[in-house]
């Protein structure tokens, strides 16, 4: 596979997603290096810091852009204060007032970083103490240092746009994989082929594990795309339904075989599931992401209730424990499938052509 392959496939991107960010670290931080050298900013190693306090640690377009407007805003607001304490220092010459201003400055950050703020408030206190240090700076010396955050940020951004790795597709991948596995659980609690302890315990866990991911990822989704938060905790929520039941079926599966429900049903439980899947591993310009909504074989069809419509779930006094687990994770599937269908038109990333590509490829 060409790094021109991986770079043009979201899905790529998604599995060298490391790769690549260690590509786009390595790049801005040549470049912050070559503008502050070309043009000898003093200081010019701050830009490069900024270059990893920005986009080291975060891979996904969503995070790095809040984050650079998050430090950008830090910045300014440390940069003004930490100006105002050299002024102050050069107009009053007071060492110890300077030291208790930069305390109290201090303070009223750790204040407000504790907050939906906190990352600002950071920033600001680390700015304040970069530019006006222990009353060594001058004032060109805290612009110019000012001016290194500025460029390191900018630099960063560039390099978010350059090379994105969009947190929708790891959500949309994820989410498929899981999809697909709980199909594979299905089919094998259907035939009559439970999962051995050791073997649920490793499969659930690799589930939950990725079940948690895409809690992570859901705020920079929700970012990159038009679909509200509430929306995609909606997703989530009916996901761990469906796997909470999923996990019950095959627990009790070798101790109550009537715990598979009916064949047809099973039949169409793993039919959305995989449908699911397929529609959110090539996109909603994809044909099985046009069938979403669309009845399944057996007439079988989405229910647009969030909570699940308890269409498909006879009275309890109807139903054994077991079948009334697997009436409740087929209702379960249905509004999940039901939910992602009312979403998919907000899939794809606005202006990502190797995305569009790889949806018409899918046809």
């Amino acid at each position: 596979m060409s790094l021109a392959s991986v770079i043009v496939s979201p899905y790529y991107r998604y599995r060298h997603a490391s790769m690549l960010h260690a590509v786009r670290v390595g790049l801005a931080m040549l470049v912050s290096i070559l503008v502050t050298s070309g043009i000898h900013v003093p200081n010019g190693i701050w830009a490069s810091v900024t270059v990893l306090v920005v986009i080291g640690g975060l891979q996904h377009h969503g995070n790095i852009r809040k984050k650079a407007a998050d430090r950008a805003l830090g910045t300014l607001l440390g940069a003004l204060v930490g100006l105002l304490l050299i002024a102050q220092l050069h107009s009053i010459g007071s060492m110890p007032l300077h030291y208790v201003l930069m305390s109290i400055a201090a303070g009223v950050c750790g204040y407000y970083a504790i907050g939906q703020a906190g990352y600002i408030a950071l920033l600001a206190a680390i700015t304040v103490c970069i530019v006006a240090g222990h009353g060594d700076s001058t004032v060109a010396t805290g612009l110019w240092r000012t001016l290194n955050v500025l460029i390191g940020i900018a630099v960063a951004l560039a390099f978010s746009f350059a090379l994105p790795l969009y947190a929708t597709y790891s959500w949309r991948y994820l989410l498929a994989r899981n999809l697909r596995e709980c199909a594979r659980i299905r089919a094998r609690i259907a035939r009559g082929q439970p999962l051995d302890v050791e073997t649920h315990v490793a499969a659930f866990a690799q589930l939950n594990g990725r079940l948690v991911k895409l809690r992570s990822l859901m705020p920079s989704v929700a970012k990159e795309v038009d679909i509200p938060l509430k929306r995609l905790e909606a997703i989530q929520r009916l996901h761990r339904s469906t796997l909470s039941a999923l996990e019950m079926m095959s627990t009790s599966a070798a101790m109550h075989p009537q715990a598979a429900g009916e064949p047809d049903d099973a039949y169409a439980d793993r039919a959305a599931l995989l449908t699911m899947a397929r529609a959110l591993r090539f996109g909603s310009e994809s044909r099985a992401g046009q069938r979403l909504a669309a009845p399944l074989p057996g007439g079988r069809t989405a229910h647009s209730n969030e909570q699940g419509s308890g269409a498909r779930v006879a009275p309890d006094d109807a139903l054994p424990g077991p079948r009334w687990v697997a009436g409740w994770f087929a209702e379960q599937v249905d509004a999940l499938r039901a939910l992602l269908a009312d979403t998919e038109r907000h899939w794809h990333i606005e202006g990502d052509a190797s995305a569009r590509a790889q949806m018409h490829r899918a046809r």
